[in-house]
Formats: C-alpha cells, structure tokens, sequence
C-alpha cells in the first residue's frame, strides 16, 4: 500500500496517515508494524532491490556461456531497466535521493550489495575468459556500466516516463551505450590466421 501512496503523491509525499487509511485502520495501529516513516521507506527499498536481486541473478549466472557480448549485456541492460521503469516509485527511492535525511539502514541496503556483488563477479568472470581487457579495474568496469544503466532509467523516467521500454527515446540509446562500454573495455577480437594454401 505504501508504494500506491508513493505512487501517487510522490515518493517524499509519503504519508503514514494515507497507508493507514486505505488499508481501513487507525494510523497508530500502523506503528505495531513500522515504528517510523523511514522503516516503511526500508521495507519498500529492501523489497525492490530483492526484487531486481531475484530478477538478475540468473541473468549473472548466464555469464558463464555468454559468447556473444553486446546481446548479453543488452538482456542484462534491459532486464535492469525495464524493471525500474516498470516500478517508479520503488526506483527513485533505490537509486535517487528523494527523501531529505533519508538514508537506507544497512539492513534494508544488504539486497542492493548483493546485486552489486552478483554483477562484479560476472564481469570477473569475463575477463578470466579474456573478453575483457586483463587491464580492466572489476571496480571501474562496475561503476561505468550502472552509469550507463541507471542514467538510461533516470532519463526515461525524470523526461519520458509515460514511454514504455520499447518505446522509449533515452531506452533506445541502449544498443549504442553497451557498444560504447564494449568498445573501451572488451577484448579486441584478433582476426583468424589464414592457413598456407
């Protein structure tokens, strides 16, 4: 019921009076569930990211027969954005700073950890195989592509939210941006050796 409220009157114009109401109770019996505004903000952030924990775990797990690069990191690319358009209220609260003194408990981050960790070993696990460059930081491969990611999902939403993935004009960027990341990290592809006639 939170994220309808969120939904509706903003992610910061969260109000506990508004749950309570839609859910037919009194406000105060909402606190024997939530002891603050904040924890109900825990309860939607740490949701989301197991969600997009659920949803991209397999995606990660995948890396391990992934031979062709750009269509693997347009499926995790989209997987990642499409759901973030498809949730918006959850998603400005995961990756914006909408709520002023808001600040995730480390409990309710430990999902968010998770994902980060899952894709930094997917991309560990590439340049093992040699489809990065053996010079590439893990670290600064992580930070460029959910840049990349995230800055898709905060264009489409903060410019053309009403756009659905397909339709998206900052969405459709996506194909050129996972060229753009494969161009300055990947392995060159070395041409075959022609044999002696």
């Amino acid at each position: 019921m939170a994220i309808e409220v969120m939904t509706d009157q903003g992610v910061g114009g969260l109000s506990l009076g508004e749950v309570a109401r839609r859910m037919g109770m009194r406000t105060p019996s909402l606190y024997v569930y939530f002891g603050s505004k904040n924890a109900v903000y825990d309860a939607v952030f740490a949701r989301g990211w197991r969600a997009i924990h659920e949803r991209m775990t397999p995606l990660y797990a995948g890396v391990q027969d992934a031979e062709d690069l750009p269509a693997y990191f347009l499926e995790t690319g989209r997987a990642f954005v499409g759901w973030m358009l498809a949730h918006p209220a959850q998603a400005q609260l995961m990756c914006w700073r909408v709520v002023p003194g808001y600040e995730p408990s480390p409990e309710a981050y430990e999902p968010a950890v998770a994902v980060l960790a899952s894709a930094q070993a997917s991309f560990q696990e590439l340049q093992v195989r040699g489809l990065f460059r053996p010079d590439c930081d893990p670290e600064a491969l992580l930070r460029t592509w959910t840049v990349l990611t995230t800055g898709v999902m905060t264009q489409q939403l903060a410019n053309a939210p009403n756009q659905s993935f397909d339709e998206g004009v900052f969405t459709a960027t996506l194909p050129d941006l996972v060229s753009m990341f494969l161009t300055l990290y990947g392995q060159p592809v070395r041409p075959r050796s022609k044999g002696k006639p």
